[in-house]
């Protein structure tokens, strides 16, 4: 097929006015792959064409499958919907169900009722507890009672420490005063020493 021929044939197909036998001939031209320049969207839309045509024949119930599968997915999107809304309206329910709940166990237990009805019992049942919680406190207070003992030696002994040093502090410093007398007397003798 020549060039002109070509052309002709294209502007036929384009314009719908080519037969099958043209289409068919335009088909078997570019699947041979010599194509001239400039006809390489040509050669994909051909191309295309027997591609398709290898592909399998529909099956009769093919829409019928489609139309199955849709009404399928409406029924999971309405189940989806469905169940997100539920979800929202039992947690709206568990939340006033908490707050409820919480209600009644904080005030009604903040609320304290006279076990006694004659003061004087009451007092009585106070000193007792207070008396057995005083029992305990002395009780911990006397295991305690032996890291006291290791606090007061250990102060003892820095105080012993801090005498010994005040002592030989006041030496050096005694020390320091007869050097320094040694070394005022030794000046002058060395001078004269020298000379």
């Amino acid at each position: 097929m020549n060039e002109e021929e070509l052309k002709r044939l294209i502007e036929k197909y384009y314009n719908g006015e080519s037969t099958e036998e043209e289409e068919s001939a335009l088909r078997d031209y570019f699947r041979k792959g010599n194509i001239p320049d400039g006809y390489e969207a040509e050669k994909l839309i051909f191309s295309y064409y027997t591609e398709s045509a290898e592909l399998p024949e529909l099956s009769l119930d093919f829409e019928a499958r489609i139309l199955a599968g849709i009404d399928t997915s409406d029924l999971k999107s309405r189940s989806r919907k469905m169940k997100k809304y539920l979800l929202t309206v039992l947690s709206a329910a568990a939340g006033l169900l908490i707050l409820g709940g919480s209600y009644f166990f904080f005030v009604r237990r903040t609320e304290t009722a006279d076990t006694f009805s004659d003061p004087e019992i009451a007092y009585a049942e106070t000193i007792k507890i207070l008396r057995d919680v005083s029992s305990q406190l002395n009780h911990g207070a006397q295991v305690l009672e032996p890291v006291g003992k290791i606090n007061e030696i250990s102060r003892k002994s820095f105080e012993s420490l801090n005498k010994s040093t005040r002592i030989i502090e006041k030496n050096l410093r005694k020390l320091d005063k007869l050097q320094r007398a040694i070394e005022i007397s030794q000046v002058p003798v060395d001078k004269n020493i020298n000379k």
